[in-house]
């Protein structure tokens, strides 16, 4: 997985294992010679075949001048250890939790990328002393009000055993898979798409046991309806919704905001653009989350 220049790979330990994470260095950003000077933004990234941290890649060095920057690889993801297990929505929300406690001395801002958003609003309701405020893009548990993801046909499909391995090497983790999945499901312009992109989910991807966590998301074992959760909120929180996202519409977007009207302070919209407007569109991401840390600091 690529590391912008300036940053380097550490790790802690949590109750699944290793969790690397990747922080500025001393060399290129000054903020990072005093960690305990500066506030500390926290960037998370989604669940599919070949997340990593590389997700937010483009978008935290514009912070980190200003900002102590942590930007972890999931367990299960990247470069992070990978158990044998099938991932459930917990596992995320507990190892969220221990990344915190061990990295942070005090409340921090999260920004976090779809389904590992919602379980980083489970985790601010569990734990909101962790929490000075969330940033979300595209927040949803994937059976949110009801609609059960587990019920579409491709989750249907990974549940037979061995074929389930099988379309992962075959279909999943191989360039056409990734390149097929970005242009389908993650961008709203395929042409937004560049080689980098799919060599850096690709290696995440292929790294050994990788399949573990990635057919847990597929299966839908990982999903949730977030929409039980929301009225639970209260860490100052704002959204940015992708309008062409695949998987869940930003109307969905706003009736899950609209069931912590006290907690979410910002909605945004943001038009031809899909389910990571952060390697879509970064500079007008960065430009968001800028307009985010200000408002949410001024009302908090």
């Amino acid at each position: 997985m690529l590391i912008p220049p300036g940053f380097e790979q550490k790790s802690i330990e949590t109750s699944l294992g290793r969790m690397a994470y990747y922080t500025a260095t001393g060399e290129m950003w000054a903020i990072a010679q005093s960690e305990t000077a500066s506030p500390t933004l926290v960037f998370l990234h989604g669940l599919g075949g070949g997340s990593s941290a590389y997700e937010w890649s483009k978008v935290y060095p514009a912070f980190a001048s200003r900002y102590r920057i942590l930007a972890p690889d999931l367990i299960g993801w990247g470069r992070s250890n990978h158990p044998e297990r099938d991932y459930k929505p917990e596992d995320y929300i507990k190892t969220i939790g221990e990344f915190l406690e061990q990295t942070c001395e005090e409340p921090v801002t999260v920004i976090a990328s779809s389904l590992t958003a919602a379980f980083t609003i489970r985790a601010a309701i569990d734990r909101p002393e962790l929490f000075k405020s969330l940033i979300l893009t595209n927040p949803s548990g994937l059976s949110d009000f009801g609609n059960d993801y587990k019920n579409s046909f491709f989750a249907q499909l990974v549940k037979t055993p061995i074929l389930d391995r099988l379309l992962y090497t075959t279909a999943i983790a191989t360039p056409g898979g990734i390149q097929s999945f970005l242009e389908q499901r993650q961008f709203a312009q395929p042409k937004r798409i560049y080689n980098e992109i799919v060599e850096a989910y690709l290696e995440s991807a292929t790294q050994p046991n990788a399949e573990y966590a990635a057919l847990s998301f597929v299966r839908g074992d990982c999903c949730f309806d977030l929409a039980r959760y929301m009225p639970q909120l209260t860490v100052p929180t704002a959204m940015l919704w992708g309008k062409q996202t695949q998987f869940v519409s930003y109307e969905v977007g706003k009736r899950l905001a609209d069931q912590a009207r006290d907690a979410v302070q910002q909605f945004e919209v943001l038009e031809d653009v899909g389910l990571t407007p952060q390697l879509e569109l970064p500079a007008v991401t960065i430009g968001i989350i800028e307009g985010f840390l200000q408002e949410l600091a001024t009302n908090s």
